[in-house]
């Protein structure tokens, strides 16, 4: 199943509130993502962090050309993990 951002609210800080097309919901927050990614820094301004909208996959994005995959924010939300979506571990020859 492909995970899809439903509906989402901000609430405060750097936290939005989430429903998955799954029909389960959280709340997540990206204090932490902002300090990693770059492009993210603008989000900083709460002001602008709060303006975001869904964009095609449909996933958070902001305007600065930020976006946070769904199923990243699905695992945060959730604290599930989807399979599929995790890394494999390497294997030898």
């Amino acid at each position: 199943m492909t995970i899809k951002v439903a509906q989402a609210r901000y609430l405060d800080g750097y936290r939005i509130w989430l429903r998955f097309n799954t029909g389960e919901e959280g709340i997540v927050d990206l204090t932490d993502v902002l300090d990693r990614y770059p492009v993210a820094k603008p989000l900083k301004d709460k002001a602008l962090f709060a303006n975001f909208y869904l964009d095609g996959w449909p996933t958070l994005a902001w305007s600065c050309g930020f976006d946070y995959s769904p199923e990243s924010l699905y695992e945060r939300a959730t604290g599930k993990q989807i399979h599929w979506y995790a890394p494999k571990p390497a294997q030898t020859p």
